[in-house]
C-alpha cells in the first residue's frame, strides 16, 4: 500500500484514536456486566459509551471501504477479514494493536515482525481477548437464568478456557439460547486459533529442518 495514499493517511491518523476507543468500549462493557449494582445512571452512561464507540468503528469501516475503491461483497470481506471481525465483534478491536506496531516499525524503517512473530502475537492477543470477551458475554446471558450453572464470572472464565481449548469438561455449560450461541462461536474460533498456531509451528519446524539438511557436513 502506498504510504501517501488516502487509505494510508486515514489509517495513520485513525488507528491510535480508534485503539483508545476500543479500550473504552471494552472497559465500559466490562463494568456494565460485572457490576450490576451500580446506579441506573451509570449503566446508561456505559451503554452510551458502548454505542458511541461502536458507531465510530462502523464509520471507520465504511471509510475504509470507500477509500479502497473495491466492490463490497464476500470477496472484499475475505480479503479484509480482520476489519470485518472487529466491527461485528468490537471487543476484539484491540487485535489491531499488532497492525499499529507494524505501521510504527515501517515508519521508523525498522524490520517488521516475521510471519511467525505475527502469528504468535495475533494468537496470544486473540486468546486473551477472546477469553475475556467470551466470559463477559456468556456471564451476562447466563446469570440469573433458571437452572444456570454459570453463576459467577469465575465460572464463565473456567467455561471459556475449557471451550476455547476444546477440552470441554462439561461441569458448567450454558443453558440460555444466547449463551449457547456464544458457545458455538467460541468453538469455531478456538479451532481456528489452534489450527493457526499448529500450522505456523509446523511450518517453522519444517524450515528449521530444511536449513539443517542444506548445511554442508562438518569436516
Amino acid at each position: 500500500m502506498d504510504a501517501d495514499s488516502p487509505l494510508a493517511r486515514w489509517e495513520n491518523r485513525s488507528e491510535l484514536p480508534l485503539f483508545a476507543a476500543s479500550l473504552v468500549f471494552l472497559g465500559a462493557y466490562a463494568v456494565h456486566v460485572l457490576d450490576p449494582s451500580l446506579p441506573t445512571g451509570w449503566h446508561l452512561l456505559f451503554k452510551s459509551l458502548i454505542g458511541l464507540t461502536w458507531a465510530l468503528f462502523v464509520a471507520d469501516y465504511v471509510v475504509r471501504v470507500r477509500l479502497r475503491r473495491e466492490r463490497f461483497g464476500l470477496r472484499y470481506i475475505r480479503r479484509h477479514l480482520l476489519d470485518t471481525v472487529v466491527v461485528l465483534l468490537p471487543l476484539l478491536r484491540p487485535l489491531r494493536m499488532v497492525e499499529i506496531y507494524q505501521a510504527v516499525q515501517r515508519n521508523r524503517a525498522q524490520p517488521r515482525l516475521s510471519l511467525y512473530g505475527r502469528v504468535s502475537a495475533y494468537a496470544g492477543a486473540t486468546a486473551v481477548l477472546l477469553g475475556f470477551s467470551g466470559a463477559l458475554a456468556v456471564y451476562q446471558q447466563e446469570r440469573g437464568a433458571p437452572g444456570a450453572t454459570i453463576t459467577t464470572f469465575g465460572d464463565a472464565v473456567w467455561w471459556v478456557c475449557s471451550t476455547v481449548t476444546t477440552v470441554g469438561y462439561g461441569d458448567v455449560t450454558p443453558v440460555t439460547p444466547g449463551g449457547r450461541t456464544i458457545a458455538v462461536v467460541l468453538m469455531f474460533l478456538g479451532l481456528a486459533l489452534l489450527g493457526a498456531v499448529t500450522g505456523s509451528f509446523s511450518s517453522w519446524l519444517l524450515q528449521v529442518f530444511t536449513r539443517e539438511d542444506e548445511q554442508p557436513p562438518a569436516r
